[in-house]
């Protein structure tokens, strides 16, 4: 069945920001999505450039393009807030509160100039959560581009974890060491820690001097240890049951078996199925 491309003409005006804005199915809802998917790469690399040296032009041209960026996020944010049918619910859905967070440290720097400096510690740290925003596209099978398998999303999962917890890492431990850390003077610095230290090579170049950035690698070591092997373990799972047939066992209950199975593999007794020798 085809998307819907507009929503009912009798539709109210919060109808109509929840059909475009949080139904992905639709043209326009894949349009928006695809820019809010540019605006979160965009968003990310700014971040990351901003901790490099440069000059006071570029400096003033990358703040009020991370400005720009904040204020679309703040509209989708309102936006969400508005059209949900559980408002309640949405504020506290954590993709809205992550979503909150990403553009939390530029509001702040906005509403209170001169009293927040962008440089004061937490807001650095804080704004490493941007990255999280990119989950908010893997919730469903249902993509801009079309529709993927389950085993594809959650292989897509795996990756994105991968990468967040090497951004979000590098991130945090840039915003703790930086000051601190002759060793830490960009973000491609923590991102080089950071390989090495999950990647558990551990050249000794570059080690943490505060203890933010303790906590920080072993809070890293600890995720990458309990999440990755959890995903990795959910994608086996999912290959291995593609293969087999719902057949349950009448002795013990077991409902899946292999195609070409004549016996329970749990208790021996026999099954029948019903399948192509030749397949």
């Amino acid at each position: 069945m085809s998307p819907q491309a507009s929503p009912p003409p009798n539709a109210t005006p919060r109808e109509v920001v929840r059909f475009y804005l949080l139904d992905h199915r639709s043209p326009v809802g894949k349009a928006i999505d695809v820019a809010l998917l540019s605006l979160n790469l965009l968003f990310v690399a700014v971040f990351v450039v901003e901790t490099y040296p440069h000059s006071a032009a570029t400096d003033a041209w990358l703040w009020r393009l991370e400005v720009g960026i904040a204020g679309v996020f703040l509209v989708e944010y309102v936006l969400r807030i508005y059209g949900a049918k559980n408002r309640l619910g949405e504020l506290t859905n954590p993709y809205t509160v992550v979503d909150l967070l990403s553009i939390l440290p530029t509001l702040l720097v906005l509403v209170l100039p001169g009293v927040v400096p962008f440089e004061v510690g937490f807001l650095r740290v804080v704004r490493v959560v941007r990255v999280l925003r990119f989950y908010r596209f893997t919730r469903d099978e249902e993509f801009f581009f079309g529709t993927v398998e389950v085993q594809t999303l959650r292989a897509g999962k795996l990756l994105l974890t991968v990468f967040v917890l090497l951004f979000a890492t590098a991130g945090l431990f840039y915003g703790t060491e930086h000051t601190a850390n002759p060793g830490v003077d960009t973000y491609g610095d923590a991102v080089y820690y950071t390989v090495v230290t999950l990647t558990t090579v551990g050249f000794g170049d570059i080690v943490p001097r505060t203890p933010g950035g303790r906590w920080v690698t072993v809070s890293s070591i600890l995720a990458g240890i309990l999440l990755i092997p959890w995903q990795a373990g959910r994608i086996v799972r999912t290959w291995a049951a593609r293969d087999s047939v719902a057949v349950t066992c009448p002795n013990c209950g077991l409902s899946r078996h292999d195609a070409d199975a004549s016996h329970c593999k749990a208790c021996g007794h026999v099954i029948y199925q019903e399948y192509d020798a030749d397949g």
